[in-house]
């Protein structure tokens, strides 16, 4: 698959609904009840990090059990990471930043790929190999939503998933913008609730962020 294609499916992906939720979970049984409760709520793209032991498991279960789910893998830093991840299931990947080794994985791999990006020399580096649809992390920590304003004009090839630190209600801030497709969010799924199971309060969670436009 070319580069152009995993954009055009990564592209497809962050216009599902304007809020992809982050999920870091620590007990993969709750992979399939939480899953459910976001796509029944309207956010159905859901990006699972890398970030604890139970977040293969989790995505394979929600690949394979959870109907509309358009499940991702985040906190990608390597080859390796790329590959345990297509063979759970996920179908696109997120990394925090870049780095010339894991974007020649990318290349290789049939997952498409959604490179972090916190400066303007890697959205120019980002361009170069092809892409058109980036994170920009840490979005509130490295200039907010008046930093990526600012690259509207003079890279305005480029569209962004700003993540971290966002929160409810500064989304409107980042999605207000013409070079925002979406935003990532830890919010929809509180780890509180996770360990609840409250997935009642889940779903409201997402109904709320799939309302912000």
């Amino acid at each position: 698959m070319s580069i152009e294609q995993k954009q055009q499916q990564i592209a497809a992906t962050l216009r599902l609904a304007p809020v992809v939720p982050v999920v870091i979970i620590e007990d993969a049984r709750a992979a399939v009840p939480m899953a459910r409760a976001l796509v029944a709520g309207g956010t159905p793209a859901i990006e699972v990090t890398l970030r604890t032991p139970a977040a293969l498991d989790a995505i394979k279960a929600i690949a394979e059990d959870v109907e509309g789910a358009v499940v991702g893998v985040g906190t990608v830093l390597s080859a390796k990471d790329l590959r345990a991840a297509f063979k759970a299931g996920a179908r696109f990947a997120v990394s925090p930043g870049v780095s010339p080794g894991l974007l020649d994985a990318a290349d290789d791999s049939e997952l498409p790929l959604l490179p972090g990006t916190a400066t303007a020399s890697e959205v120019m580096t980002l361009l170069e190999r092809g892409y058109r649809h980036v994170k920009f992390f840490p979005a509130v920590p490295a200039g907010g939503h008046k930093l990526i304003g600012a690259w509207a004009s003079p890279l305005p090839q480029m569209k962004f998933c700003p993540t971290g630190g966002i929160t409810l209600a500064s989304a409107t801030d980042f999605l207000s913008l013409p070079n925002v497709v979406c935003v990532g969010g830890s919010w929809l799924t509180p780890a509180d609730k996770l360990r609840s199971g409250d997935w009642a309060g889940i779903e409201q969670l997402a109904r709320e962020a799939a309302a912000l436009r």
